[in-house]
């Protein structure tokens, strides 16, 4: 598929389930952007040879299509009666990714968390089509909801003459328009602290799985998938595992924000096996994020504790603790630089001690450089990188691994203006307020962690737990608001 009108139809979609007034048409933009991406998805990867099986065997097809609508329509149901039952699903799902090929390089998709959101919108969008809900409306859309539907469809619009087209189909269908529906839907969602602490036993109960299966993996010396990270393994001195995640540093992230919501149990439980439950989980969870080497994920950690100290105790204290923080291990690199690899007048240097990135984020900076406007389109980084820097596929096959440096270099000035400010309104909502809130400084913790974490390894709206992070937080911050207006005056 070559033509972009489709796809930005899809973004328009997706964009009018976060942003209409009615509550009908927000509905049918739901239904809309569900119907759509499918769509888009299946004739793009029709001719791929896992679709083969049902291209031959038409039965099958409609075997697995009946399967897919019962089950979405017992979801969709079960969504509807217990509309709390739709989170704890989707933390559930959210980990979980299936290798699916597409445009000549294999994705792995959050299938499930797929599956989870199609049911979802389903229990959103027919009760307000066709029954008694249709004539609600919808509450006015913030700042962050606007900037997140711009951040879609600029996307979309920018894929129009991408060198890359394929790759900017594969974002807005298989990430940003499913993932905008989730935040819709969090977002919509009448969070408590009991709901909230269920879905933190999910994902600390996924955590730990995964943590053990890191340990076998450690123990037996090998790993269950990803060749790269294999191979690499075989030829250094250490050994990296990812579980049975595909990337060693999206495992660490999993579990770094997993473990700041076990930090905040622990930092503000008052009972002895609270304490006692949390620190045993983090104990465990840490010897798991030992083990994938992530160094993006220690900082991402480093900094959601931060964030947590200043919540619950002082803001000053921690600032001060992270620019202390800074300082030492600025001078530790310009004291000793060969303990971290480094020549400080080598560039090539530079490249190897941090695993390549130097190298991709220069290149990033030049392809900016010279389409600062409108840049390379939606997807580009990739090919536009091969053909100025004249790099291997392999090198640059992750973009700049720097989220500020591939947006700009992708979608130019507009792009990364847009990026700011949905940075700026996203820190604004989660951390006013945040002070004494234990499950508020947990989303703005994590938030926080996973923003600095993109700065290392890329994936910001490509990551579900960024929208699902902003649905909660939203949420949250919008009910702490009604509740300090509603609230009677003090004497």
């Amino acid at each position: 598929m070559d033509a972009p009108l489709p796809l930005i139809l899809a973004a328009l979609f997706a964009a009018g389930a976060v942003l209409l007034p009615g509550a009908r048409w927000r509905a049918l933009s739901t239904l809309g952007a569900l119907i759509l991406a499918p769509a888009l998805l299946i004739s793009d990867i029709w001719d791929t040879d896992q679709v083969r099986p049902l291209r031959d065997h038409p039965s099958v097809a409609v075997a697995g299509i009946v399967v897919g609508v019962a089950v979405l329509a017992g979801l969709a149901i079960l969504f509807d009666r217990k509309p709390a039952a739709f989170p704890i699903a989707a933390a559930a799902a959210i980990p979980f990714r299936v290798p699916i090929a597409s445009g000549g390089s294999t994705a792995n998709l959050l299938v499930p968390l797929y599956v989870v959101v199609g049911a979802g919108a389903l229990a959103y969008a027919i009760p307000r089509i066709f029954g008694a809900k249709s004539e609600l409306q919808e509450r006015k859309a913030t700042i962050l909801e606007w900037l997140l539907a711009g951040a879609v469809v600029l996307y979309a619009v920018q894929s129009s003459y991408s060198d890359d087209f394929d790759k900017a189909l594969e974002n807005v269908v298989f990430f940003y328009v499913p993932f905008a529906l989730l935040f819709a839907l969090l977002a919509r969602i009448t969070w408590t602290r009991r709901l909230a602490v269920q879905v933190l036993g999910v994902l600390a109960a996924l955590a730990l799985a995964f943590a053990a299966v890191g340990f076998v993996e450690y123990a037996t010396r090998h790993l269950f998938l990803n060749p790269k990270v294999i191979a690499s393994n075989q030829f250094e001195s250490y050994f990296r595992v990812n579980s049975l995640f595909f990337d060693p540093n999206i495992y660490g992230r999993f579990l770094a924000i997993v473990m700041l919501g076990v930090a905040t149990v622990l930092i503000w439980a008052r009972r002895p096996r609270d304490v006692w439950g949390a620190a045993a989980v983090l104990a465990v969870l840490w010897a798991g994020l030992v083990l994938t080497l992530s160094q993006s994920s220690f900082a991402a950690l480093l900094l959601g504790l931060l964030v947590l100290a200043g919540a619950r105790w002082s803001p000053r204290w921690a600032l001060g603790v992270g620019a202390a923080a800074l300082v030492v291990g600025a001078l530790f690199v310009l004291v000793a630089p060969s303990s971290v690899r480094l020549d400080l007048n080598s560039s090539k240097s530079a490249d190897t001690a941090t695993s390549g990135r130097y190298d991709l984020v220069k290149g990033g900076v030049n392809l900016f450089a010279d389409k600062p406007l409108q840049g390379y389109g939606s997807g580009g980084f990739s090919r536009a990188y091969r053909r100025a820097e004249k790099g291997s596929a392999e090198k640059a096959v992750s973009a700049s691994h720097t989220i500020p440096i591939t947006v700009a270099a992708e979608q130019g000035a507009p792009g990364l203006l847009v990026y700011l400010a949905l940075l700026a309104a996203a820190f604004l909502l989660l951390f006013r307020g945040v002070r004494g809130d234990p499950v508020r400084a947990a989303i703005a913790a994590a938030f926080a962690a996973l923003v600095l974490h993109t700065w290392s390894y890329a994936s910001f709206l490509e990551d579900p737990l960024a929208w699902a992070l902003l649905g909660v937080g939203l949420a949250l911050a919008l009910a702490a608001r009604t509740s300090a207006q509603t609230s009677p005056l003090s004497p």
